[in-house]
């Protein structure tokens, strides 16, 4: 399988703070991985490095074949869907919903002089209706649910057909409700071929769709675990990883983790 990421002994340092300390990581086309770990664990950092949005302070990392540092970002980031609270921040809730999809066209968050062809118009309206909001197209973004505006952010994040899609924690800030509607969006587009390699930033093993192939395990910027689904999720490396002893069940394609105290 061709490798989409390809991680090398990376470290980022902040002045005296180490993020990342020494992350070594493939992932391969096709794979479908979920990162977790606790606050300050670093996935944020990993998942600014793989959206080609950071460089490394020591090591190498290859995106999309690509090496940071020997490649134009700026033709590399196209590649490359990313849905996340900071890009949620820069859109303007009078945006027009339909809008907030077609403007990833051009890498923008907001309506200007752009022109779009009636192609790109009718592609921004398919992702929407694929993740249930096509009904909002003509609302403004800041009428929606989080629920909503979480899934309206992953139709943009496809609108450029991208080899790479990245999920910052998708379901930070919803409730039960909005959080399975989400994961049941994921599931989908995890089990569908035709989807591009995934990436999903969370804390919580509830969050895992079904479909998704892969884990890695951060804790202090280092890695803890990768690999397998099932050989990452697994109550040792996810007590190790969380600091507490951890009872993981699995239900069909579904995990729950709680403390055994």
């Amino acid at each position: 399988m061709a490798g989409v990421l390809g991680l090398r002994d990376v470290t980022v340092r902040r002045g005296t703070t180490t993020i990342l300390d020494g992350v070594t990581w493939d992932v391969a086309d096709s794979e479908r991985w979920v990162v977790l770990g606790p606050n300050g664990a670093g996935k944020t950092t990993l998942l600014q490095i793989a959206a080609g949005r950071m460089h490394p302070t020591s090591g190498t990392a290859e995106v999309l074949g690509e090496r940071l540092g020997a490649v134009d970002v700026f033709e590399l980031r196209p590649r490359i869907g990313v849905a996340s609270a900071a890009l949620a921040d820069r859109i303007s809730p009078s945006e027009k919903v339909v809008d907030v999809v077609l403007t990833a066209a051009y890498g923008m968050t907001g309506r200007w002089r752009e022109r779009y062809e009636a192609l790109d118009h009718e592609r921004a309206r398919t992702l929407l209706d694929v993740f249930g909001v096509g009904r909002f197209a003509d609302r403004a973004f800041g009428t929606l649910s989080e629920g909503e505006r979480k899934r309206v952010q992953i139709a943009r994040a496809l609108m450029t057909d991208p080899e790479l899609l990245l999920l910052d924690e998708p379901a930070a800030g919803l409730d039960l409700g909005g959080r399975e509607e989400l994961v049941a969006a994921l599931t989908e587009l995890a089990l569908d071929r035709r989807s591009p390699v995934l990436v999903l930033v969370t804390h919580h093993v509830e969050e895992v769709p079904a479909g998704f192939t892969h884990g890695l395990l951060l804790r202090d910027g280092r890695v803890e675990a990768a690999g397998t689904l099932a050989d990452v999720l697994a109550e040792e490396p996810l007590s190790r990883t969380f600091g507490l002893d951890l009872e993981v069940e699995r239900r069909g394609d579904r995990w729950a983790a709680r403390s055994r105290r």
